[in-house]
């Protein structure tokens, strides 16, 4: 596997995350530490048993970190999914388009895969709801952070005032 590159700060919230996730039961399936001895590596990580009250199932981490967690229905996933007070991506795999289109429609995240990972262009904005960020990065949506918009109420007044 390859290794992914961070800045200090970064480094030190994932590998503290990392420790949280071991210390409040999570299993580790493999990675878990630095990888090398120069500059701000994490070897990518895997977690099964994850359960929602853990740090690493609340906090957005930003590395090469993944949580495994079980479901039983897609209404709880959906549940479970909209209970964080993070909302930047989520995603879904599945074969039944019904089930993909009530997770996007339900899920209140800013991007939704399905079936996919990160997929995107220059013209499909990218940015989250809820503590995931303000704004829009992409898309015509994103100019709108440049624009200054007026609003002008006029009353006109009655002739016999």
């Amino acid at each position: 596997m390859d290794s992914f590159q961070i800045d200090d700060e970064q480094f030190d919230k994932i590998l503290s995350l990392i420790e949280s996730g071991k210390k409040e039961g999570a299993k580790l399936e493999c990675g878990g530490g630095r990888h090398g001895t120069k500059g701000y590596f994490v070897q990518p990580t895997v977690f099964s048993n994850v359960t929602d009250n853990m740090r690493i199932a609340k906090e957005e981490i930003f590395g090469p970190v993944q949580q495994i967690m079980k479901f039983k229905t897609l209404e709880e996933a959906i549940e479970r999914s909209n209970a964080t007070e993070y909302g930047l991506a989520a995603g879904i795999l599945t074969k039944d388009i019904n089930k993909a289109i009530l997770y996007s429609q339900q899920v209140r995240a800013g991007s939704i895969w399905v079936n996919c990972f990160f997929a995107g262009s220059v013209q499909t904005p990218f940015g989250g709801f809820k503590m995931s960020g303000q704004g829009r990065e992409f898309g015509t949506d994103a100019l709108k952070a440049y624009c200054e918009i007026k609003t002008v109420t006029i009353k006109i007044p009655q002739k016999n005032s």
